[in-house]
């Protein structure tokens, strides 16, 4: 015979309460673990159009596609990232605001300007480095120099006579040639611009003699001969140039300056959100689909986990700071 536990009728209002708090609280709960619960802003801290906004966009389209929900991408340009930056380090650390960027905002800026409004190794979760990118010293036609030999040695006979164009003050461009200038002995005016469009288009047309910037914006200059490569600054040749010598080929041992492309977070952003991210973009930039996006960009793909970006940033931060010191924005 079963027996059957009623409720003592006083108690009947309590047990209603009980499993009701308990009813409203099991959503709350099961909804707190289920990120992404609604779209993800991705800011990317520079105009659209560029190669990191559209490597930006490929990839909130995949973390879209995989998670169903959508990544928004938010271009939040200025400072040279340092805006968009600060955005994201002043954000919730929820996972509903994630930074897309390059070396600038995470090693180059607390030392090119006086102050930041944010730091890159305390106030963001390092998530994943996605791609490299090498950049190109390039030339005008005009310029009598094929090599970087050459051009070396132009300069030095020719003192201010050289001057070099780049994306802009603190720009990877800009840092890389100063490197050279230091390990050379050549001195080369800098002309910096607000982008890598109109570097480029002064330089073609000649009122410029030397670009120093990311080598993707000039290959089909290069491809039409209305520029000349002079060399790349990866350590290794780039497919998307083979024939162009790198730095070290020509004399710089060891010479290396890559840009890069990586998601951070705010600080303290949940580790299964930085899991979910990372393991993503890790299978995207090893896949096919994913190595022929980037080859079609000019980059090569990175991956590796939060704890590898973290440690290449604080690699690069040491790499960059005796140049990026003497390098003075405001």
């Amino acid at each position: 015979m079963r027996t059957v536990h009623r409720a003592h009728p006083g108690r009947r209002p309590l047990l209603a309460l009980a499993f009701g708090l308990a009813a409203l609280a099991a959503p709350a709960s099961s909804h707190a673990q289920a990120w992404p619960a609604k779209p993800v802003t991705v800011v990317v801290p520079f105009p659209a159009g560029g190669s990191t906004d559209i490597l930006a966009r490929l990839l909130a389209k995949r973390l879209g596609d995989s998670l169903g929900q959508n990544f928004v991408v938010d271009n939040r340009a200025g400072a040279n990232g340092n805006l968009g930056a600060a955005a994201v380090a002043n954000a919730a650390p929820d996972g509903y605001t994630l930074l897309f960027t390059t070396t600038g905002p995470l090693v180059f800026n607390k030392f090119i300007y006086k102050t930041t409004p944010f730091d890159p190794q305390r106030d963001f979760t390092p998530i994943v480095k996605a791609a490299e990118v090498p950049l190109l010293v390039a030339a005008h036609p005009s310029l009598p120099a094929t090599t970087l030999q050459e051009l070396v040695a132009y300069a030095k006979a020719n003192p201010g006579k050289v001057n070099y164009s780049t994306a802009g003050n603190g720009s990877m461009g800009h840092l890389t040639a100063e490197l050279l200038q230091r390990r050379t002995g050549a001195k080369l005016t800098h002309v910096p611009y607000k982008g890598s469009a109109p570097a480029l288009n002064d330089l073609v047309s000649g009122v410029v003699t030397v670009s120093f910037d990311l080598a993707p914006t000039y290959a089909q200059y290069v491809q039409g001969g209305k520029v000349r490569a002079l060399a790349v600054t990866t350590l290794q040749r780039t497919p998307l140039m083979p024939e162009t010598p790198t730095l070290a080929e020509q004399g710089l041992k060891d010479f290396e300056a890559t840009g890069w492309n990586a998601f951070v977070g705010p600080a303290r952003l949940p580790a299964d959100v930085v899991q979910k991210v990372n393991t993503i973009v890790n299978q995207f930039v090893a896949s096919a689909e994913g190595k022929e996006a980037l080859r079609n960009l000019g980059m090569q793909p990175a991956g590796g986990s939060p704890q590898q970006l973290r440690d290449y940033i604080q690699a690069q931060t040491a790499t960059w700071q005796p140049v990026a010191t003497s390098v003075s924005i405001d």
